[in-house]
């Protein structure tokens, strides 16, 4: 926030839980007094009902950026959404929109089913998959019943890529894990606390397709299972708690190994000393 305030940056979301309008304080959102303070971009933007792809989001992003360059000022990423990010700095492919009919088809399908069917037509796809992966295994199914094609084969011709295009220059943040999974823990207590649930029962009374991704959002199920009486407080909370730092993990992995190695990474614990030191690297 003082390094955007410091260069007059826009602070531009990156995070797929964010965009969504209604759960400001399970998403993390920064708050009112935060956002007054500098110009911040996608940030509770959709409402629960609209699903945003990775192709969404990296769409939106790309005018925000072009607006925030017209106006002579930098547009700052901010977030760990690694899927985002590569599709706007690598491009998407141009996979054509999928027949509605054959999307509920599939997802309305069990996991098995899936599978079982993505072995037959893409078996590549399905060896590098997750067995227990179910939202890739539709997405990958979905492709090949819709357009005739394997996902891989329209990969191969990406287009919209920013890499080339923009001066990039970024820092990923590699605090210790111990660190790192300290704040997961103490951070969804005090959302359980201070708004979260209420905002998991208003999700939850719009009677929303439980395919939406603003569903699927950490913390979601475990609240949702809270309010149903299915689990106690205590056993909500560890529940959240441990998918928030299951989910660390993986964008810990990601952006550990995934970006270009010539990409800065900082390491050290983000207090407010650290945190200066990691923004001279810029």
């Amino acid at each position: 926030m003082e390094y955007a305030q410091q260069i007059e940056g826009v602070i531009v979301n990156a995070d797929s839980a964010q965009v969504y309008a209604g759960i400001p304080v399970l998403s993390a959102t920064p708050t009112a007094k935060e956002l007054g303070r500098v110009d911040h971009r996608l940030y509770g933007i959709l409402d629960g009902s609209v699903p945003c792809s990775a192709a969404d989001w990296a769409a939106m992003a790309k005018r925000e950026i072009a607006q925030i360059h017209e106006s002579r000022r930098t547009p700052i990423l901010v977030g760990g959404t690694g899927l985002y990010l590569r599709t706007l700095l690598e491009g998407i492919a141009p996979v054509p929109a999928i027949d509605p009919v054959v999307r509920q088809r599939v997802r309305e399908a069990a996991l098995e089913e899936n599978r079982a069917k993505l072995e037959a037509l893409d078996p590549e796809a399905a060896a590098r998959l997750k067995p227990g992966d179910t939202a890739r295994t539709s997405r990958t199914l979905e492709v090949i019943l819709s357009t005739g094609r394997t996902l891989a084969e329209w990969q191969k011709e990406r287009e919209g890529r920013i890499v080339g295009e923009v001066e990039l220059c970024p820092l990923i943040l590699l605090p210790p894990r111990d660190w790192l999974y300290a704040r997961c823990d103490e951070r969804f207590e005090r959302m359980f606390d201070n708004g979260a649930v209420e905002e998991v029962e208003r999700l939850l009374a719009n009677d929303l397709n439980p395919h939406l991704p603003v569903l699927r959002a950490i913390g979601v199920p475990a609240i949702a299972a809270f309010l149903s009486g299915e689990l106690t407080r205590e056993q909500a909370i560890a529940a959240g708690q441990q998918a928030t730092r299951r989910y660390a993990k993986r964008q810990y992995t990601w952006f550990a190994h995934q970006p270009p190695t010539e990409w800065p990474r900082f390491r050290e614990a983000l207090d407010a000393r650290t945190m200066a030191e990691a923004l001279e690297l810029l």
